[in-house]
């Protein structure tokens, strides 16, 4: 194929992915979010559109830039990274002019600048060091060992086996084990020291006979192969100012020594059949994916623990609390080392580093006799640590660590080296269900926080709802978080939305272990982008409920949900000598008679606390606005302020019975209102007794209600605080009493590609 035709295919392909993002196209309906997979899939194919697509996707975001099409800009700079992660021979002034872009688009607002800041920083490095986007993410979501970049990743799959159908389930993990038997640890390492050789070299490296000599290598030398070219890209990319002509000596080094002076001499001149020897494609290996049948309330965390520490390497009590802080000894252990001073007492006369404690096996310390440096100091427990909202960065959760951009150590001398993405699949229960694992999850780092210092945790979402006739054209009802992700990100409307119909189809298809069925696994390769590429998080606000019974005997348990909380009026009623007596003069008729106080949300944050009397049939607390609403609100607030967007507030809808008299007698009819609240209080006034449906799950069902409480969750609380403060000093004291009055929300994230697009 000639190069314009080349050219006029992608073009064709990137414009069919901008109507799709435009939607003006009802065509396209059916084939959305398979544009993008064509498209990356033709370069995959085809190593060598890789520089034309790229010129493409970047005149196409100049354009958007100009005509100020804001809409397009994050999905195809998202696609035009991918891209140029797996691509090898593009031009530095492509990289340049990529720059140059995420550059300017750092004055617009977010999520516009947050992304392109993600993007330039990147982009620097691989400009310099060709090769190294590539080798860290294989390095990282394979575990291939490497002292340079010991960054780990892995993703975990989590299906409720109750809300999605074991068809689904089986397809799923069959395609997973089909791709992953190819990945082995010998074929991750021939890709990284073939791409970054290519990446480097260019046309003068003989890719067909790279990939037979690596071939026919034994797994020692492939070893120390790999770890020379990961040597060679690391220090280059770690230096203050890395140069592009450095890194292509030090691998044409490795390049000669694998293939020959004479074979290197021959790949600079060209003198190879460029139709004999066409350059092979590299395949970006899929992320390593476990798959878990979620049956274990602890299950999660039983999870990450041993993904910090696996069997092999540590022996886990009954209830996972054996794992500890190496090197984070309680202040009690600290040792205190008594030497001779010999300084003047002047502080200007210490030496540079003076003020830092000798470890008793130093030379300085064998020699140097008694000596008294520092004396006895305070443990400096960061303010951020304590204060429960800071330890995983702003807002309130987790920084995106374990990553070439990492925000480095959260604890000094703790590395955040491991990336845990959770992704659940399923419906707004499986939400629900995820939110009490986070929130438990918390709940028992404050006691004992063995994973935040170390692990990145990432969630995110993928709507997999029951199979439905098309005539519905309304939103499900199981489908409310999904379809607001969709109207906050209209690029995970177009890629992750549009999955539920093909994982459907998939586990329609019959099952087949032949290597065949997965030449290209669309599912898979759709999971893999999402979870690579969407990196910027929608906070989700979770709400407790605090539950008292009509049986005083039973003490009031707490729960929490997400998305919604539904109050229904049971036909039974309490005893006489039940927990509230029946009112007189209440007449009799359908519903129950409410007590609710509700404290009123305005924009001004004022408290205003409203209560009202009422008959209703039932209520609706929902934590997501409708579809009507418009989305709206932060989704990257600094560090020292939790984002408070719209979609903090319940939206209460009351179902209220109405009761009129006439000449024909009394009758009822039936109203509903609506409000907007953080925080509301509801009571059973005659005896009715109420029947709670935490998010839409009826495993989570509670009866014999009188009343309920419902707040926004605050973050767990720590005990062991009170401890660790004694080492603050008085005006940190005085910042942790004013945090500790007005407690952080526990807003949970799901991953998307962009956040909220204002």
């Amino acid at each position: 194929m000639e190069s314009s035709d080349v050219e006029l295919d992608l073009e064709r392909s990137v414009q069919a992915v901008l109507r799709e993002l435009s939607a003006q196209a009802p065509a396209l309906q059916s084939n959305q979010g398979m544009w993008r997979w064509s498209l990356h899939k033709k370069v995959e194919r085809d190593p060598s559109k890789s520089p034309a697509l790229v010129r493409i996707l970047l005149r196409e975001l100049e354009k958007a830039e100009s005509e100020d099409l804001r809409h397009v800009i994050i999905p195809l700079l998202h696609t035009l990274m991918y891209v140029l992660t797996k691509a090898t021979g593009i031009a530095e002034e492509l990289y340049r002019r990529t720059y140059a872009f995420c550059m300017r688009l750092l004055t617009l607002p977010a999520p516009y600048c947050t992304v392109a800041l993600d993007c330039a920083v990147r982009l620097k490095t691989e400009t310099a060091v060709p090769g190294t986007l590539y080798q860290r993410l294989v390095i990282a979501e394979q575990n291939l060992p490497s002292e340079l970049y010991p960054y780990q990743e892995r993703v975990f799959l989590f299906v409720d086996p109750e809300l999605v159908s074991p068809s689904v389930c089986s397809a799923l993990l069959l395609e997973i084990q089909a791709a992953q038997e190819q990945q082995t640890p010998e074929a991750c390492m021939r890709h990284v020291v073939s791409h970054a050789l290519q990446a480097a070299l260019g046309e003068a490296c003989h890719a067909g006979a790279l990939q037979r000599k690596l071939q026919a290598s034994p797994r020692h030398a492939l070893e120390r192969i790999f770890h020379a070219v990961v040597a060679a890209v690391e220090q280059m990319a770690s230096e203050p100012s890395p140069s592009r002509e450095g890194h292509l000596e030090r691998l044409e080094e490795i390049y000669c020594s694998l293939l020959g002076p004479a074979a290197a001499a021959r790949g600079r001149c060209g003198g190879h059949d460029a139709l004999q020897d066409r350059p092979p494609s590299i395949p970006l290996p899929s992320p390593y994916i476990t798959f878990h049948l979620w049956t274990d309330e602890e299950q999660l965390w039983k999870e990450l623990v041993l993904f910090l520490r696996p069997r092999s390497q540590m022996r886990l009590s009954a209830d996972l609390e054996a794992l500890d802080l190496q090197g984070l000894l309680p202040d009690r252990e600290l040792a205190r080392v008594s030497v001779l001073s010999t300084d003047s007492g002047i502080e200007r006369d210490l030496p540079l580093g003076a003020d830092e404690l000798l470890t008793p096996s130093s030379p300085e310390m064998e020699h140097g006799g008694l000596q008294r440096k520092g004396g006895m100091k305070k443990r400096a427990w960061p303010l951020d640590l304590l204060m429960l909202g800071g330890w995983d960065g702003p807002p309130g959760l987790h920084r995106r660590t374990g990553r070439p951009d990492g925000d480095g150590e959260l604890l000094p001398g703790v590395s955040r080296l491991h990336t845990a993405r959770v992704l659940v699949l399923g419906d707004d229960r499986m939400l629900g269900r995820l939110a009490q694992a986070y929130h438990s999850l918390r709940k028992r780092e404050t006691q004992k926080f063995c994973l935040t210092p170390r692990l990145s945790l990432q969630l995110y979402y993928i709507p997999v709802l029951a199979a439905k006739k098309p005539a519905a054209s309304r939103q499900p009802e199981l489908g409310e978080l999904a379809a607001f992700l969709g109207r906050a990100d209209p690029w995970y409307q177009n890629t992750v939305n549009t999955l539920c119909p093909a994982i459907h189809k998939l586990a329609e298809m019959p099952p087949s272990l032949g290597s065949s069925r997965t030449v290209d696994p669309f599912i898979l390769d759709v999971i893999t982008y999402y979870v690579r590429m969407g990196t910027q998080p929608i906070y989700f606000q979770i709400y407790t409920v605090k539950i008292f019974f009509g049986d005083l005997s039973q003490d009031p348990p707490e729960d929490i949900f997400l998305t919604e909380l539904t109050v229904k009026i049971q036909d039974s009623k309490l005893p006489k000598d039940g927990f509230s007596p029946r009112r007189k003069g209440v007449a009799e008729g359908p519903g129950a008679e409410l007590s609710i106080c509700y404290q009123k949300a305005l924009l001004s944050h004022r408290a205003q606390e409203v209560t009202v009397s009422l008959r209703a049939t039932g209520l609706v607390l929902k934590a997501l606005p409708g579809s009507d609403t418009e989305v709206s609100g932060p989704t990257h607030c600094p560090p020292t302020a939790a984002p408070l967007p719209d979609h903090t507030c319940l939206n209460v809808s009351v179902t209220e019975v109405v009761k009129t008299s006439n000449l024909a007698g009394r009758s009822f009819s039936v109203v509903t209102n609506t409000f907007r609240t953080a925080n509301i209080r509801i009571q059973s006034q005659d005896q009715r007794l109420l029947t709670l449906l935490l998010d839409k799950d009826s495993r989570r069902t509670f009866r014999d209600v009188v009343r309920f409480e419902v707040a926004p969750c605050p973050e767990p609380c720590s005990g062991t605080q009170k401890s660790k403060a004694l080492w603050l000093s008085s005006h940190q004291q005085k910042e942790m009493e004013r945090t500790r009055a007005m407690p952080k929300p526990l807003l949970m994230p799901i991953n998307t590609f962009s956040g909220i697009v204002q």
